[in-house]
């Protein structure tokens, strides 16, 4: 069948099972957006406010349903205001396709009007990428695009495609995707005996779990391994989900911003079970200090990740679901009673917790949202004071229910994932949470919310100041409060009506319910604005470069 590159592109994208794209289009990508006219009723295309939120709403919509997300930009400007969607994508290993048109080829590499080099801009923040000249290569690029984005430890590719290859003729044969398998090569019986001695041989188990068992959808098997060896577990803020917040092994997330019990019982541990995590400074804050007791296995997809932070007494290399039902076939049912027994003391010991006061607590109004939502919303965040308040309070009891940018921490973040995840789980409930400093940079969005029916509950954590930068300055720089205190006159209620989005105004913690109730059942886009403290805090905490043994709690802050 003879077809240009821009039908071409359309056709190899529904050969993948693509129906939802993110983009906004522009004079290198007109042939495809005119291709994609052709096929509106097929493949349903999102037009957003910028390019970065189009990055972003790919990112979510991946993370929410497991599928592919895709995004679509013009040249130069389009093209590089997807980078830090890509990078946000690529720190937490989401498989995500990015499409761009360029120049036509004679005028690549002469300064061409909205001309730039994005496949060198993005060859550090891609799984790979490609740069189509010849429409002959075109089929077979997107097919290598999809698969490599998904193969292994996932991530985003990039496709840049000139505006000729998208106009010139070739012919096209429909084919299956290829199937992606789950990485099994590396898995040894060396190393599965070695795990299995670790395990059996140990007193004192405690796992720590990231995205990867999320990604891999194993949570099934982390639970029934848990269950199996008796261990307490803790998860990465990537991780939270993959097994229910309602687990009783479940200690809470751990690191900087985890749970006390958490953080000492991985200094307490003979044996730490890290699965699908990668030991960020966010965890390990200090390497010489963390678990300083253990011995640590470590499972992973990637073998980059083994002794790169922490090092390792052994390792398996390969898909954690895969490697979990190795092991929990090969296990004995184990008892660790005194083990189990101070997990459970450290808990009753060491609660999250914050000041019962009668103004509006932003803890509070996490535990409300769960507890209205029960579990079953999707929680979009942005980065910041709320994004930790959200993994603390909400309790997450699915895997794919919290959408948060774990690795590069994008501000701007949560409402295009927010919008993404709604397109991918029209069904579900989603909520961005967010501070005053992201809503600044993404609430253009809120006009792609409303404009195609995605929407989505935004509850703005509104402290008028850059909260976490303002805590470190207020911590550790001796209350210097250079640029974070946000003096604007923005009045977010009517920039939300603005928008025609449903303003809600709350500032007592009365007015939370009700709140949240009425946006959820509007099933509207809507603004809940909380005011809260100039000077609420996120804590525990665990000051950079220090350990466990220096965390600052609550009490430890704030007095008994």
């Amino acid at each position: 069948m003879l077809l240009n590159g821009s039908e071409i592109l359309i056709e190899c994208l529904k050969e993948q099972g693509v129906d939802t794209i993110f983009g906004y289009p522009g004079g290198a990508v007109l042939n495809i957006y005119d291709a994609l006219y052709k096929h509106r009723d097929e493949i349903k295309h999102y037009l957003t406010s910028h390019e970065q939120g189009a990055a972003h709403a790919a990112d979510g919509y991946a993370r929410a349903t497991g599928k592919v997300g895709v995004c679509l930009a013009t040249s130069g400007p389009g093209a590089t205001n997807l980078v830090t969607g890509i990078a946000t994508a690529y720190m937490d290993s989401i498989p995500m396709v990015a499409i761009t048109g360029n120049v036509a080829l004679p005028l690549l590499g002469k300064d061409s009007f909205q001309e730039v080099d994005i496949a060198g801009i993005t060859m550090p923040i891609t799984k790979h990428n490609f740069i189509v000249k010849d429409v002959n290569k075109l089929a077979d690029t997107v097919r290598k695009a999809f698969y490599i984005a998904k193969e292994g430890r996932q991530g985003p590719v990039l496709i840049d495609i000139t505006k000729d290859a998208t106009a010139n003729f070739a012919e096209y044969e429909k084919k299956e995707p290829i199937e992606v398998k789950r990485i099994t090569e590396n898995i040894t019986e060396e190393d599965i005996k070695k795990a299995l001695e670790l395990i059996n041989s140990s007193e004192k188990p405690f796992v720590y779990a990231g995205g990867g068992i999320v990604s891999s959808d194993a949570s099934n098997e982390i639970s029934e391994f848990i269950d199996k060896i008796d261990a307490p577990i803790c998860l990465s803020a990537m991780g939270l989900g993959g097994i229910p917040s309602s687990n009783p092994r479940f200690t809470g997330m751990i690191g900087m911003h985890g749970t006390k019990a958490s953080n000492l019982l991985v200094n307490e541990c003979d044996l730490l079970i890290a699965v699908g995590a990668r030991f960020s400074d966010r965890v390990a804050t200090n390497i010489n200090k963390f678990a300083p007791d253990a011995k640590v296995l470590h499972i992973d997809i990637d073998a980059a990740e083994i002794n790169k932070n922490v090092n390792t007494y052994s390792s398996i290399i390969g898909d954690c679901k895969e490697i979990l039902k190795i092991l929990n076939k090969r296990l004995e049912n184990q008892k660790h009673d005194k083990w189990m027994s101070k997990v459970k003391e450290y808990e009753k010991e060491f609660p999250l917790k914050y000041a019962d006061e009668k103004e509006l607590k932003p803890q509070y109004i996490m535990e409300r949202i769960s507890a209205i939502t029960k579990g079953e919303a999707i929680i979009a965040t942005e980065v910041g004071q709320h994004q930790m308040w959200a993994c603390q309070f909400i309790d997450y009891e699915h895997p794919r229910s919290l959408l948060t940018s774990g690795g590069l921490g994008t501000m701007g973040y949560g409402l295009g994932a927010a919008i993404g995840a709604k397109a991918g789980c029209p069904d579900k409930v989603v909520f961005d949470i967010a501070g005053d400093g992201c809503f600044y940079m993404n609430n253009i969005e809120l006009a792609t919310s409303v404009a195609n029916d995605l929407p989505v509950i935004v509850v703005l954590i509104n402290n008028h100041v850059l909260g976490m930068v303002r805590q470190w300055q207020n911590m550790f720089y001796d209350a210097r409060y250079s640029n974070t205190v946000l003096d604007k006159a923005t009045d977010f209620l009517k920039l939300a009506e603005a928008y025609k989005a449903v303003p809600f105004n709350v500032t007592r913690p009365e007015e939370v319910d009700d709140a949240i109730k009425k946006a959820i059942e509007l099933n509207k886009t809507c603004v809940i604005n909380c005011e809260i403290n100039i000077d609420e805090k996120v804590l525990p905490m665990i000051p950079a470069g220090k350990s466990a043994e220096d965390i600052i709690t609550f009490d430890d802050f704030c007095g008994e």
